[in-house]
């Protein structure tokens, strides 16, 4: 099983795996709205492109899914933040 499956199908692996890119950016200098702007841009990719491979998954998605725009940033903004606090 490649690395990329395996973080995808564990919920804390992932947060885990996303707090340290969020960290990693951090440290380039990117700044936390740019960090938030990336999510919600990859939140759209895989919103149309992956299926939820978990529970957890499955429910940010449907949130995702039913919010607008103003709220799937701030779904992003949230993951952000739980990520980092996850590094």
């Amino acid at each position: 099983m490649s690395t990329e499956s395996t973080v995808i199908k564990n919920y804390d692996t992932w947060k885990k795996f996303l707090g340290e890119r969020v960290i990693q950016a951090e440290k380039v200098g990117m700044s936390e709205d740019t960090i938030a702007k990336l999510a919600f841009e990859i939140g759209e990719f895989l919103d149309k492109k992956v299926d939820p491979q978990n529970a957890s998954n499955r429910a940010i998605k449907e949130l995702w899914d039913v919010g607008d725009e103003s709220q799937r940033h701030t779904i992003a903004s949230l993951m952000v933040k739980l990520a980092k606090q996850n590094a």
